[in-house]
């Protein structure tokens, strides 16, 4: 604990903190969580703090992009706030689909902008997509907030031709037809897209198959992407929905060449029985519980697929994830399809999730927020000129510190329990983060992190949190919901913080 703080300016800190609503009241229960920096349990790589963005409701049009003739201010068509909001946030960023990416036809978005076709977007509502928003559009999305492009193919309703013939466009660097057409249309460079999924949900919108139909197609549309230029592609497949293994197992079982495939990309949702704004204490509980479901999917499915592959040279990633809640007829209309509300509840909502990913670090190699603009788990909502942060964001920048550090074994007494203290931990050097959260409603907790032989010189901390979970920032008030400073006290080996309920909180330590 800092010189500066006394014990009693510590307690009455974290009572002003606790205490934020008059007349509010609840218990207090003491959680002692052992931390061993010194036992690794594997790197946490930025992309585990993805995010996802397709062509639905107002996520692309009207949310990232608004034209360069918008009267919203924007660099070269792209809202100036967002680009300022995302950058530096956003690792990796996963486009066009989602479902739209199976019918999605990669010509249709290159060229002059007035001579593109305009198709019909027949997943989302059946609107005239004019395609003004293409490859090298995303691609400069992606170089104006420093996201690592990732590209889902057509596999549904595509050819192996086309997948391949959008490599070589994006990757290969000149001289051939594809390359040549790439600097006419303005990118002289190639743009070194690394990532590729072959398909999106094929057991479902992206072709209704099963895992072996999807197998076959899998073989056959990757023998042909090898990869162009200096890029090596990281190719991967269609993973499950939620925990179902008997799509795992029908993939795997079907695949003759595992070098074929680099990832394994399941999905999973936590589904809300209410209106973003209107929950109840029984649905936030429920929602929140299935975040405990979603880790178990992870160490089922990492333990199904190392029989296959023992070595763990296939990544698995959770390329959608987030919640999803009942959606409003009324903010449909207005703001666009699956446009929901983000709340306290939905950001603690998010903290569980990275907060798993990172305890699993060695199990995941990505994972992506779904989406990341005005529809279902955004971190940001847009409206004409306006263009707010969500409560979802401050945990993502809260939480950012944890990239690139080593997650480290952590025993806590809760972690059987889906209501329980949710804490990760990492390090590097003389620097450890500590993520709490405490996705109780009516519970307080007093957590002290025990750091066996390390020793901590002081910390720093910070917290998300407001009394009502259906709490919200909204076009009129955007700062209802923001980090505030936490005290944190820490000295030899202890490092004490206490959460109010529902609440995020993040603690820098400095080691001696």
């Amino acid at each position: 604990m800092p010189a500066a703080l006394s014990r009693r300016q510590f307690a009455l800190s974290c009572a002003a903190v606790l205490g934020a609503r008059k007349g509010l009241s609840f218990a207090t229960r003491e959680v002692h969580v052992g931390l061993d920096p010194n036992l690794e349990v594997g790197l946490i790589q930025p992309e585990l703090h993805g995010q996802f963005a397709e062509h639905l409701g107002t996520c692309i049009y009207g949310g990232l992009w608004v034209g360069k003739n918008s009267r919203v201010p924007n660099i070269r068509g792209y809202r100036q706030a967002a680009i300022e909001y995302l950058r530096g946030l956003v690792p990796v960023l996963r486009w066009p689909g989602g479902c739209f990416a199976d019918d999605y036809h990669w010509r249709d978005g290159i060229g002059p902008a007035e001579k593109r076709p305009r198709t019909v977007n027949s997943h989302w509502g059946n609107y005239v997509e004019d395609n003004s928003f293409g490859t090298h559009e995303f691609v400069e999305l992606c170089r104006l907030i420093g996201a690592e492009p990732y590209i889902t193919g057509n596999v549904g309703s595509g050819t192996p031709q086309e997948l391949r013939d959008w490599m070589e466009y994006c990757n290969y660097p000149s001289g051939s037809s594809l390359s040549d057409e790439r600097a006419h249309n303005g990118s002289a460079q190639p743009f070194g897209v690394k990532y590729w999924a072959v398909g999106n949900e094929n057991w479902g919108c992206g072709g209704q198959m099963t895992p072996e139909e999807y197998a076959h197609d899998y073989r056959r549309f990757t023998t042909y992407l090898r990869g162009f230029g200096d890029t090596k592609p990281f190719l991967i497949a269609c993973g499950p929905s939620g925990n179902d293994t008997h799509w795992s197992r029908g993939f795997f079982d079907s695949m003759r060449r595992l070098n074929q495939v680099n990832g394994f990309a399941m999905h999973y949702y936590s589904r809300g029985l209410d209106n973003a704004t209107r929950f109840t204490a029984e649905h936030v509980r429920e929602q929140l519980g299935s975040f405990a479901a979603i880790e178990k999917a992870v160490v089922q499915q990492r333990a199904l697929m190392d029989g296959y592959d023992p070595q763990r040279k296939i990544g698995l990633l959770i390329d959608e994830w987030g919640v999803w809640d009942r959606i409003s007829p009324e903010e449909e209309k207005r703001y666009g399809r699956l446009w929901q509300q983000i709340t306290m509840r939905s950001a603690v909502a998010a903290a569980l999730g990275l907060n798993l990913f990172q305890r699993q670090a060695d199990k995941l190699v990505m994972g992506n927020l779904a989406q990341m603009v005005n529809v279902l788990h955004a971190v940001l909502l847009t409206d004409e000129e306006h263009c707010v942060r969500t409560p979802t964001y401050y945990v993502f920048e809260q939480m950012k510190p944890h990239r690139g550090k080593t997650e480290i074994h952590t025993e806590n007494p809760d972690s059987a329990s889906p209501e329980g203290l949710s804490i990760s931990a990492s390090r590097k050097e003389n620097e450890l983060v500590i993520t709490c959260v405490n996705p109780q409603l009516d519970q307080a907790l007093k957590v002290t992190c025990l750091l066996g032989a390390a020793k901590a010189a002081g910390a720093r901390g910070r917290i998300l949190h407001d009394p009502d979970f259906n709490a919200c920032n909204t076009f009129a008030r955007p700062d209802r919901v923001v980090p505030k400073d936490l005290p944190v006290e820490a000295g030899g080996s202890r490092v004490a913080l206490e959460l109010p309920p529902l609440s995020v909180a993040t603690a820098t330590v400095r080691l001696e």
